[in-house]
């Protein structure tokens, strides 16, 4: 039962009882587990392009995209904390280790080396000759670089001959060449509210750089992750856990919260990629590639997807040769037998209530022993199998059998996505309801020394978009290149060859 002042701390949120009750449900009953058929694999699942079937979607793409409204939306909330952790146990350990004697032998390679000197250069100091703690102080502390606290996004990633790039400017950069459109390159942005004003400055140096550079217009725009989205927090015995003053403890609901913000773009075609997956002009030619041949096989299903809905709102009887056609596409895309024999009307239904929805192709790259999703063969709660993306929290780890399924995946999920979230008369589809709200993920936390359990809301490639139609295509490895710590930013991917 809430208090009247809880009461009144929800509603302002935007929050009713009613979400807090299902929330608190979810931490005494859990969430269910996926129940893994099999590993998505080339020709059962995962599509394995041809050279021809990348020039011919990659065609089919340029030519939509003429006079269609884009959108590379790009979720950049993320603090770059944990690209520092070895950093922060240095100085909390005081004690040297192979990290930090890789940092500073290979200092002048990052490309926020010039912007260190700098800093030091202003206490009159020489980074060839002070110390580690200094280095390593001056990179994550407020009195030096403050990236142990700035948003990923505005971290300096690539060191080019007569410039420097953030992750953010990469990520325009890289929107020139596949999503341009209508002479206007649209890129949304998740923020934390907390990095709004560092996000607005970089916003616009970028829009006065690449304005004088490019023939086109620059829109930027960015969005918070919603206050009505987060989630409660329980103590261990799945009761509220409240501060003092009697106030329900709150925490954010993951990146599965960013549907609501994906939800708000009007757009004909929307790009996902992450913030930190972004690599050197060097090469991005077959990133460019690949993004365009994705789009490209959207946009042919799409259309197929409309021409079907279409003839089944203008026809009310089907013959033979027409319900091949569609039985065919139908197998070929999404491995769904259409039952023989059906009656009319029961076809139709059948037919719409299986491609009448939001379209996602997903790139995949082979397995490299990477920790996050992968893509799989699932069995919803009606016995049917579809695609899905599965983390490996999503799988119970007490079932050897669906553990034995999970390690035998062969490729994984590098957040490389192409949406079409407009219905087949061009209204756009209530994202939220295609969402499986009975999935979720359950972590242990501690908040002021005391442990408490964390919910997050269904993933945003994972539960949330999980009655979407799903099609899963293999990608090169190379187009997959995150920045999980700052010594990633050393690998080929993020090392530009100067003269």
């Amino acid at each position: 039962m809430l208090t009247e002042k809880q009461l009144e701390q929800i509603h302002k949120l935007g929050i009713d009882e009613e979400q807090i009750s299902a929330q608190v449900k979810n931490f005494r009953e859990g969430f269910l587990f996926a129940n893994l058929a099999r590993p998505a694999t080339i020709g059962d699942g995962i599509i394995q392009a041809t050279d021809s079937d990348i020039e011919s979607w990659s065609k089919l793409y340029d030519d939509f995209a003429l006079n269609s409204k884009l959108v590379k939306f790009v979720p950049a909330s993320g603090a770059a904390t944990r690209m520092f952790v070895s950093l922060y146990e240095f100085l909390d350990k005081n004690s040297k280790n192979t990290d930090i004697n890789n940092l500073v032998e290979n200092i002048k390679k990052f490309a926020f080396s010039e912007k260190l000197d700098e800093a030091l250069k202003n206490e009159h100091k020489n980074i060839q000759k002070v110390s580690e703690k200094e280095i390593v102080q001056k990179i994550i502390g407020s009195d030096g670089l403050n990236y142990g606290k700035a948003p990923k996004g505005m971290i300096m990633f690539h060191k080019y001959e007569n410039e420097v790039r953030t992750a953010v400017e990469e990520h325009i950069v890289e929107g020139f060449r596949y999503a341009l459109s209508k002479d206007s390159l649209r890129l949304h942005f998740t923020i934390s509210t907390e990095h709004e004003s560092d996000f607005q400055a970089e916003f616009a140096r970028l829009k006065i750089k690449y304005e004088k550079l490019q023939p086109a217009k620059l829109d930027i725009s960015y969005s918070f992750q919603k206050k009505h989205t987060d989630t409660v927090a329980v103590d261990l015995n799945n009761e509220l856990f409240v501060d003092n003053e009697g106030n329900i403890i709150f925490r954010p609901g993951g990146h599965g919260a960013l549907l609501e913000n994906l939800n708000d773009i009007d757009a004909d075609l929307i790009f996902i990629k992450n913030i930190d997956n972004v690599i050197i002009d060097q090469l991005k030619t077959l990133t460019i590639r690949y993004k365009k041949a994705l789009a490209g096989l959207l946009v042919q299903i799409k259309q197929q997807v409309k021409e079907i809905l279409n003839y089944l709102e203008l026809h009310d009887s089907y013959n033979e040769k027409k319900r091949k056609e569609i039985a065919d596409f139908m197998y070929r895309y999404f491995k769904i037998m259409v039952p023989e024999g059906l009656d009319n009307e029961i076809y139709a239904g059948y037919i719409r209530a299986k491609i009448d929805k939001p379209i996602r192709v997903c790139g995949m790259v082979k397995n490299a022993g990477e920790p996050g999703g992968g893509p799989f063969w699932v069995i919803n709660r009606k016995g049917e199998e579809n695609l899905q993306i599965i983390e490996s929290s999503q799988v119970d780890p007490k079932n050897p059998e669906q553990q034995k399924i999970l390690k035998c995946a062969t490729h994984f999920n590098p957040v490389d996505l192409v949406c079409y979230t407009r219905d087949y008369t061009g209204h756009k589809f209530d994202l939220l309801k295609y969402r499986d709200s009975f999935s979720g993920f359950i972590t242990e936390k501690t908040i002021a020394g005391k442990k408490i359990k964390a919910q997050e809301l269904p993933g945003l490639w994972n539960g949330s978009m999980a009655h979407w139609i799903t099609i899963f295509v293999e990608v090169p490895l190379i187009t997959f290149s995150p920045v999980k710590t700052v010594f990633d930013l050393l690998r080929k991917e993020h090392q530009p060859e100067t003269k």
